[in-house]
Formats: C-alpha cells, sequence, structure tokens
C-alpha cells in the first residue's frame, strides 16, 4: 500500500491524475447575478471568507440565500484549470463548521489579545477584538484564533477563526474585527475600502454603493450587540446552510431506495463461509463474506471511483435505470454466538482512512465480538476507501474532482444502511444458513436493533450514518472528530498528501480558503453537516486518544459541544492539559450517567499535541496514541454496554481513564 501510495502520490504532483473539469453551467442555484470579489479586502478574491458577498437571494430556500460562486471567482489550480461553482452553489450558505479566514498583514494575535485554543472562554470578552454574532439570536459565539502556521512568508499568512461548537444551520452571522495591532503593539490600520464602505453614505454610482448597502446590516446589529462602527478594522456577515440543504442528498437517496425496498430484505448472497478451529482463532468461529445489492444513485454503472451523483434537472439524486451498487461485506461471527446460549447482537463496523471491510477483521474487532458477543459486519466506505485514492489525489490537485469524494461517500453510507438492514431482518442474513449454528440455531439476536461501531475515519463519517439511520439504536465513534476542514492540517495522515495540495494550490492563503471550499460540499459526506440532526436523534459514545497523532482532540471537542455531549470526569489528570479551562463548554457527566451522547478521554501519557494548525510528529510528540483506547479491554467493556443499554460505565474507578500504549 505505501509503495502504490507513493506512486500515485509522484503521479498526482504531475498533474496525471487531475479529473476532468466538471461541466459548466449554473445549474440548480446557479450563479446567476453573483458579484466579483468582495472590494473590502482586496488581497484574495474570496476573503473575508465565508461572505455573503458571495451569495444571492433565493426565496425557494430555507435560509433565503444562495451560494453563487463563479469560475471567475473560485481559486483556480496551478494547472490554470478554471473551476466549476456548480456543486458549491447548490448550497443555501456555509458548512457549520467553517473556519473563518481574514488576512490580516502584519497581525499578531497575542498582542491584539485575540483568544487563544487554550483559553476559548476569552473569546466572550465584551471587549473581545474579535466578536462572532449570531444575527439571528443576539448571542455571542465561541471561538478560537489562530493564525496559519504552515504559512512561511508572513505577508501571506491566513488569520483563521475556529468556531468551537459548530454554527447553527440557517442561522446568520457577523464577524468583527477590531483593535488589531502589530508586535509593536501598534493598531493595525483598517483596509481603506472597508472604512469608506463603513462610513458617510455613498453616491449612488460609486464603486462601493452596493458594498455599503450590504454592510449596513451588518453595522447595525453589530451596534445592537454593543460594538460600534468607530474602530473597527473588518465586519461581514455570512450565512450557514440550512439543515435540509445539508442533508438533503443522502436523506433523499435513503427515503427512494427504502421505498422501493419496502418490507423486504435486501438481496444479497453469501460468496465465501470459513470456519475456524479455536487453534487457527480462538475468538471467531466463522467468517463470511458475500455482497448485497444496492440502487445506486451515481452517474456511472455500478459506481466506480469517481462517480457522482446523477441528478434530475432540480438537482435531486436519482436513480438511472437498473444502476445497481454491488456492495461486498465481511463478517465475523464470534465464538461467543456458538457457544453462548444467546445469538449474537449484529453491528455494524466502520474502517479507517482510505482503508477496507476487511479492517473489521482486527484484533481489537474481534476481540470486542467474542468478549461481549457482537457479531460485526462491515463495507466498504466507497469514496474514502482504499480503491478512491487516485481520486482523492487529482481532488487535491484540482477542486473540479471533489465533489466526487463526498457523493460517493453518501452512496457508501446507503450500501451500509442496506447491510444493516439485511443483518436484521428476518428474510436477511439471519435466515442463511451461513448465519446458523449446527442444528439450524440462530447466530444473530434480531430481537434487539442494529448498533455500530467505527474507529477514526469511521468515526468522522459514521455520525453522518447514525443520523441518516432508522435501523441503529446507537453507536460508539472511537477516536473521532468532525470536520476535515479543521482536521487535516492538524493531522499526521495528511503530510503525504500535502505535497499533492501544495502542488496543485502552492499559495498558502488561498490554500486554506481551498480547504474550507472542500468543507462545504464535504459536508454532506461526514459528521459535520449532520451533527445538529445527530444530536437530535441519537445518542453516541466519543472515545478519545489524547494527544492523537491522527485525529485531532479538539475536533472532537468541537463535536462534543456541538452534540451536547457530556464528559467523563475527571478526564485528565491534574496539569495535564495546558488549557485554561480544559474542555472548555463541554459539561460533565453525572454519575450514574443519565442518558445521552458522552465522551470519554483515555491518556497514554503521550506529549500534549501543537497548540498551532500543525500535526504533531514523532519523537517530540512521543508515540501515536490512536489505536490504544479501542485496545484496551476495558475500553470495549465500556462500549459494549452503551450499545447494548445506553448507560456509560465508569470502568476507571472515579479516576480519569488511562490507556496502555499499544506496541
Amino acid at each position: 500500500m505505501r509503495l502504490a501510495l507513493a506512486v500515485l502520490l509522484a503521479g498526482a504532483a504531475g498533474g496525471v491524475l487531475t479529473p476532468p473539469a466538471a461541466a459548466s453551467g449554473p445549474g440548480p442555484g446557479g450563479a446567476a447575478a453573483a458579484r466579483a470579489c468582495d472590494p473590502i479586502a482586496p488581497t484574495e478574491c474570496l476573503l473575508p471568507f465565508p461572505n455573503d458577498w458571495f451569495t444571492r437571494a433565493d426565496p425557494r430556500s430555507e435560509t433565503g440565500r444562495r451560494v453563487a460562486f463563479t469560475t471567475d471567482t473560485l481559486p483556480r489550480p496551478a494547472s490554470g484549470i478554471p473551476v466549476s461553482p456548480t456543486a458549491w452553489n447548490r448550497s443555501d450558505g456555509f458548512s457549520p463548521g467553517s473556519a473563518v479566514i481574514a488576512h490580516v498583514p502584519g497581525l499578531d494575535p497575542a498582542a491584539t489579545g485575540a483568544a487563544p485554543i487554550t483559553d476559548i472562554g476569552r473569546s466572550l470578552d465584551r471587549d473581545a477584538p474579535i466578536v462572532l454574532l449570531d444575527a439571528d439570536t443576539g448571542e455571542r459565539h465561541p471561538y478560537w484564533a489562530e493564525p496559519d502556521a504552515g504559512a512561511g512568508d508572513d505577508g501571506r499568512r491566513a488569520l483563521l477563526i475556529r468556531p468551537a461548537r459548530n454554527f447553527h444551520p440557517g442561522h446568520r452571522y457577523v464577524v468583527a474585527l477590531r483593535g488589531l495591532r502589530g508586535e509593536d503593539g501598534r493598531t493595525l490600520p483598517a483596509p481603506e475600502a472597508f472604512t469608506t464602505a463603513a462610513g458617510r453614505p455613498l453616491p449612488r454610482g460609486h464603486a462601493l454603493y452596493e458594498r455599503q448597502r450590504a454592510l449596513r446590516p451588518v453595522l447595525r446589529d453589530l451596534r445592537r450587540a454593543g460594538v460600534p462602527a468607530r474602530g473597527l478594522h473588518l465586519a461581514w456577515d455570512f450565512t450557514v446552510a440550512s439543515e435540509r440543504n445539508l442533508t438533503g442528498d443522502l436523506f433523499s437517496i435513503r427515503d427512494q431506495a427504502f421505498r422501493g425496498l419496502g418490507h423486504a430484505a435486501p438481496d444479497f448472497e453469501v460468496t465465501e463461509l470459513t470456519d475456524l478451529t479455536p487453534q487457527e482463532d480462538p475468538r471467531i468461529a466463522r467468517e463470511v463474506r458475500g455482497t448485497v445489492s444496492v440502487p445506486s444513485f451515481l452517474d456511472r454503472p455500478g459506481g466506480p471511483p469517481g462517480s457522482r451523483f446523477h441528478r434530475d434537472r432540480d438537482g435531486t439524486p436519482r436513480r438511472l435505470p437498473g444502476n445497481t451498487q454491488t456492495a461486498a461485506f465481511r463478517c465475523e461471527i464470534p465464538r461467543s454466538a456458538f457457544t453462548g446460549r444467546t445469538p449474537s447482537r449484529p453491528a455494524l463496523y466502520g474502517h479507517g482512512l482510505l482503508g477496507s471491510r476487511n479492517e473489521v477483521g482486527a484484533g481489537n474487532v474481534k476481540a470486542m465480538a467474542d468478549e461481549h458477543n457482537f457479531t460485526f459486519c462491515a463495507t466498504d466506505w466507497i469514496g474514502m476507501a482504499a480503491d478512491d485514492v487516485p481520486v482523492v489525489l487529482g481532488a487535491l490537485t484540482d477542486m473540479n474532482g471533489f465533489p466526487a469524494i463526498p457523493e460517493r461517500s453518501q452512496q457508501s453510507m446507503l450500501n451500509a444502511l442496506f447491510l444493516g438492514r439485511a443483518m436484521i431482518h428476518r428474510d436477511g442474513l439471519p435466515a442463511d444458513p451461513a448465519f446458523r449454528a449446527p442444528g439450524g440455531r440462530p447466530l444473530l439476536d434480531t430481537r434487539h436493533g442494529l448498533v455500530y461501531d467505527g474507529n477514526s475515519q469511521g468515526g468522522i463519517l459514521g455520525g453522518a450514518l447514525l443520523a441518516a439511520s432508522t435501523d441503529i439504536e446507537r453507536g460508539v465513534l472511537g477516536v473521532t472528530g468532525m470536520n476535515y476542514g479543521l482536521l487535516l492540517n492538524r493531522s499526521s495522515d495528511f503530510a503525504p498528501f500535502q505535497q499533492v495540495l501544495d502542488a496543485g494550490y502552492p499559495d498558502k492563503l488561498r490554500q486554506q480558503v481551498v480547504l474550507q471550499l472542500y468543507q462545504m460540499v464535504w459536508d454532506r459526506g461526514e459528521t459535520n453537516g449532520y451533527a445538529s440532526r445527530l444530536a437530535d436523534d441519537h445518542d453516541v459514545l466519543m472515545h478519545i486518544a489524547y494527544g492523537d497523532h491522527q485525529v485531532a482532540m479538539v475536533a472532537a471537542d468541537v463535536q462534543a459541544r456541538t452534540l451536547g455531549a457530556r464528559l467523563h470526569a475527571p478526564a485528565l489528570a491534574p496539569g495535564r492539559s495546558p488549557d485554561r479551562v480544559p474542555h472548555w463548554g463541554i459539561r460533565t457527566a453525572g454519575t450514574p450517567f443519565r442518558g445521552g451522547s458522552a465522551m470519554v478521554v483515555w491518556d497514554s501519557g503521550t506529549p500534549t499535541p501543537p497548540l498551532t494548525n500543525t500535526p504533531p510528529r514523532a519523537p517530540e510528540y512521543g508515540q501515536d496514541p490512536h489505536s490504544d483506547p479501542r485496545n484496551m479491554s476495558t475500553a470495549r467493556q465500556q462500549k459494549a454496554a452503551f450499545l447494548t443499554t445506553g448507560r456509560v460505565m465508569d470502568v476507571c474507578g472515579g479516576a480519569p481513564c488511562t490507556a496502555i500504549p499499544t506496541p
């Protein structure tokens, strides 16, 4: 895999893997009446970002807005190929987890007093130099501010303002920057265009007349919130995409597919059955492989890598006649299901980054299965599986190819939903001889609902799967977080892909905008776009590895705040966290735990990760603890209790949870 990845990386960096540009044209919610670059921030076209300057009125959308990018406003890759705005212009707002980006040459965030990652509470101070205001509620929104540590040129360094809790879908937000200072402590002058637009009324026909009109409600909302126009360095507003817009594609293909299925079990075929002796595997007695047939909503027969949704004129995903996804699956039936009195609990498993269903055969999954009598079945997260690596790499050099990733990922979620239904339907897998013991005794317990367990990417995508499922009762999201736009810069996994992104978009300021543009369409294929629905409909247990090199803990904290998850306390030993208030804004769980979602931090003694948007690397940051929680029997005991009862057991004796580093 490493050699193949190296070859693919070399090809992508040379432009070999760049997918063809998407078809041009406005499509649904196209770029009619779109504006050019925002004149109040002349250094980079899409800045400040996100920004309602790049939307238009749309009375048909739930927000009343529609994103209206053009090929001229979207950043072109180094190849110079124009980027079609079609996929972005389906949005009625921006990502609920978007970083707010501004370019302020000479800015020193520390001298300014901007709230750092270690003191999020400071962002809500009345005199905070950066204000995020929910214009719909009048409340301030928490954040932390950081300069892009990956930018080598101070003159092209982005100011990144990260929401500490996702923005509320469908709401409008106002951003204000004031009292910004440089290293010498002096106040930085505001951009002249902004000062003019925020000043006296301009005559019709003035170059900034329209910008001034758009700025008036921004200044009015700030004034009502106690932030006067005088002293502002920059201010603007943006609208967050509605929940319906974020979840609409996945929920639509789910509803269409299950409506066609009715009360029947999905069609499936068992292609391979292997009975294992205790000497061959002391935990798993039978391994079953097969396929399940799923309606495909992708635009190519069988939905290969690079496929996108086939859409009707209104932009709704529709199935091409007869198009079917043959989703391969692998199931591990524990020895306890054969030897115990009760059949095993059916559970879906979600694999890690660009992996495959075969991760269900990992040692920790087998241990979980046999120790707690679960049968785990898995199918590939197509779109983010091993076969998709060339498409992923190509999308990093050219944004045109990116929508294929989340759209194929949504098809993979439908595949998993069909596999899950087959696991619990009396005419599905439980009826097949492969899932019966000698003598015909069932090995799958259909009296109880389906549950989910996923790790790493399986956690990041798994929350979206749970939000879409009517069969899954609850789930465990292991070493998880959400929002790839926040995660990538902070992940050691992304390091080899960074060179490809650098080749496609070498300017670091523009690159930060590109990452947030990716997130706008990625929301449809990972938990970030479904967090509000997940919080309402499902309970999850989040297991976090302190100092994780691959999935940054800060992304888990944002997710926990957004879900309203409770924190196992004490979470860490005293002095372990550099934060002024560790896990700020996350309420602690009571004893006993009374239901809902929860987060447990497992500490292997790994050094605290960087406080910048950079990844931790060995040896400075020690051994990666990413795999440690799932390899602890106590953590598996806690997961099993949650999956079966919804309770979070204190398996750590009233102390912080510690893990043994995986050899």
